[in-house]
C-alpha cells in the first residue's frame, strides 16, 4: 500500500463497470497490479497506508493524507482489456470525482452453453463511499439484435455498511513447517452488507419424538448479503487472493466508527 500526501493534480477518475452479483472477488495493495487479460484475473490498489495522521470525517474514511489512485484505477481497467472505455465510463460516473483510496478489479470468463462470455467486477473505495460496478456481455436477443454489454453501478455510503465479512480457506494448515508462520490463504470470500438485500432461510422445526406428527412451524435465519466476491488461488492466482484480503482490510478500516 502506498502512503503519501493527497495529489490534487491526479484527479482523473476511472470509467465504467457493471455488475453480476455472482461469485467474484478481488482486492489489493500498492498501486495497480496488472490485470491478467481475457483469461480472468484481478488488479487492485489500496491507499490504506495513506491514512497516517489523518482526521476522521463523520464516520467515513479520513480525507487528509490520502493518495488518490484514480489514475492507477484507469490504468488497471485498460490493462484488463474488457471493454475498457465502457467500464471506465461507468465507474467514472459513479465515483463522481471523489478520491479513490483503494480498488479491486476482477475479470472472469463464464461458459454459456457452447460460448464463453466474460464479466468484470470493479470495487472502488473512496473516503465516503463504496462503489460497486459490474459489466456483463450478452448475446443478441429479442430487444437487441446485436451482441451487447450491460453495466450496473451502485454507490453505497460508508456509514450505511453494516457488515464486512471475510471467509478465508487455508489448505493443509497442519502441514505448515513453521507454526509461527501463517499458511497462505488459498481462497477468500468478501461479503458486504448494507441492508438493501436480505436472504431468509427457512426450515421446519422438529422435536425429539420420532413418532411426533405435529406441526411445529418453521425457524429461519435472516442474513444481509448485498454483495459477495470470491477469489481462489487455483483460478486467479495467489496474488489475487492477497489483493482481495488487502481490499477487505481497507474496507473494514473505513467502516470503523468512533
Amino acid at each position: 500500500m502506498q502512503a503519501g500526501k493527497r495529489d490534487e493534480s491526479d484527479a482523473r477518475p476511472c470509467h465504467d463497470a457493471g455488475r453480476d452479483r455472482s461469485d467474484h472477488t478481488g482486492g489489493g495493495s500498492g498501486c495497480a497490479q496488472p490485470g491478467r487479460g481475457p483469461g480472468g484475473g484481478l488488479s487492485a490498489g489500496s491507499g490504506l497506508g495513506g491514512l497516517r495522521g489523518a482526521t476522521c470525517n463523520h464516520g467515513g474514511m479520513p480525507e487528509a493524507s490520502l493518495t488518490n489512485q484514480s489514475a492507477e484505477l484507469r490504468a488497471a481497467i485498460d490493462r484488463v482489456g474488457y471493454y475498457p472505455a465502457v467500464v471506465a465510463d461507468a465507474v467514472e460516473a459513479a465515483v463522481s470525482g471523489d478520491t479513490v483510496t483503494s480498488f479491486v478489479i476482477h475479470h472472469e470468463p463464464t461458459f454459456d452453453q457452447d460460448e464463453v462470455r466474460r464479466h468484470v467486477t470493479v470495487l472502488v473505495l473512496t473516503p465516503s463511499r463504496l462503489v460497486v460496478a459490474h459489466t456483463d456481455e450478452h448475446p443478441p436477443d429479442d430487444l437487441l439484435p446485436e451482441p451487447y454489454a450491460s453495466t450496473s453501478t451502485e454507490a453505497v455510503p460508508i456509514t450505511s455498511i453494516g457488515s464486512v465479512a471475510v471467509t478465508r480457506m487455508v489448505a493443509n494448515p497442519a502441514k505448515a513447517s513453521d507454526r509461527r508462520t501463517t499458511p497462505p490463504v488459498t481462497e477468500a470470500v468478501l461479503t458486504v452488507g448494507w441492508g438493501a438485500v436480505r436472504r431468509f432461510d427457512l426450515e421446519p422445526v422438529g422435536c425429539g419424538d420420532p413418532d411426533c406428527v405435529a406441526d411445529h412451524g418453521y425457524s429461519g435465519m435472516l442474513t444481509a448479503e448485498d454483495f459477495a466476491l470470491r477469489i481462489s488461488s487455483s483460478a486467479d492466482g495467489p496474488e489475487a487472493v492477497s489483493a482481495l484480503l488487502d481490499f477487505a482490510r481497507a474496507l473494514s478500516a473505513a467502516t470503523v466508527r468512533p
